[in-house]
């Protein structure tokens, strides 16, 4: 399935328990498609123009009744799903464009923006209750670690942070790693933090030891790696500029196999629709497209097979392309948005 935007997506999310998708614009549009599984059709329900600048990044909200979006504008946005109305309009909320947002808890959000700055908002008091200067450049993903109260945050200035949303303070910071850092993902049961990066190189962090990795992936690289997305523990998704998504397994750290490839340009974002049956990418090619997961795993596996059997037979290694050949690329726009999780009900903007 796919649908033509007509303009550079940057944000990308589907609905918690319903086949709804939503996509924000350059333009500063918002885009909402419902998606059907019976005949493989995109049929878009809303075009709402959100903000005056760049939306960079969207979010269902409150159990799926709103669309949040956050801006280049610095305001943070509440859309009614159904009508496509405004629910509520957070105007200045950060000094700087906004590029990141993230669901921390039923009354908590979290958002990034260009310099660096994440706030963390009481939605039931509508206060900022702390703020961190925890980068030097613009903020490229977070996750979220319940368990531990840990923001994890990525940016493009190389470094991860971590910190602690009990005292509100920055606990740890990496060392500057040679690229810019574009999105974060925790596997291993936590023991884990994964970070993609311009240059291609997947940066492993041990859980405690974040001043410098523990071990770097380089076979995607030079194919900057746009987009992470975690299938599971041991198994994540990458979406690269070069237009190829891929699964990669981690310790044993290998390309398992190149699954899709969107297009030319470079994968903007990646995310799973509700019953994790679709994976969804959007790229610089302006175009939404959904790929049957079953299907493309299937594949992956069945191509894998042949390739293990062929080995055994030739005496050979098992031929996988660790190094796709470059392509054409798109024209790379910086502080965009890397798919951060927010998925949980909220009630941030029912009566701000």
């Amino acid at each position: 399935m796919e649908a033509s935007l007509g303009e550079i997506p940057f944000g990308l999310d589907f609905h918690p328990s319903k086949e709804l998708v939503a996509v924000s614009l350059i333009t500063g549009d918002l885009h909402l498609y419902k998606y059907n599984t019976d005949d493989s059709s995109l049929r878009r329900l809303l075009d709402v123009h959100a903000h005056a600048e760049s939306c960079r990044t969207v979010r269902f909200i409150n159990g799926g009744q709103a669309v949040a979006t956050g801006s280049k504008d610095c305001s943070i946005l509440a859309t009614d799903v159904e009508t496509g109305s405004v629910i509520a309009r957070l105007e200045n909320a950060h000094e700087n464009a906004i590029n990141s947002l993230i669901n921390l808890t039923e009354s908590t959000v979290a958002s990034g923006d260009d310099e660096g700055c994440i706030k963390v908002w009481d939605t039931r008091q509508r206060s900022c209750l702390g703020s961190f200067n925890a980068h030097e450049d613009y903020i490229s993903d977070m996750n979220f670690v319940s368990d531990s109260m840990k923001l994890l945050t990525t940016s493009g200035d190389g470094t991860l942070s971590v910190c602690n949303l009990r005292t509100y303070k920055v606990q740890t910071r990496s060392e500057f790693s040679e690229d810019e850092l574009t999105s974060v993902v925790v596997m291993k049961n936590g023991q884990k933090v994964i970070c993609g990066s311009q240059g291609g190189t997947l940066l492993l962090y041990s859980w405690g030891f974040f001043k410098d990795c523990s071990d770097r992936f380089v076979d995607l690289s030079p194919n900057s790696v746009e987009a992470l997305l975690k299938l599971d523990e041991h198994r994540l998704i990458t979406g690269s500029e070069n237009g190829l998504i891929s699964l990669v397994g981690i310790l044993p750290n290998r390309i398992i196999q190149p699954i899709a490839e969107h297009s030319d340009y470079p994968v903007e974002g990646l995310a799973f629709s509700h019953d994790r049956r679709f994976l969804g990418s959007i790229s610089h090619d302006q175009m939404l497209k959904l790929w049957d997961l079953n299907d493309i795993l299937l594949g992956s596996e069945n191509t894998l097979k042949g390739r293990v059997a062929m080995s055994d037979s030739d005496s050979d290694e098992m031929d996988v392309d660790d190094n796709p050949s470059q392509s054409k690329k798109g024209t790379k726009v910086k502080n965009t948005n890397k798919g951060a999780a927010f998925s949980s009900s909220n009630n941030f903007f029912a009566d701000l």
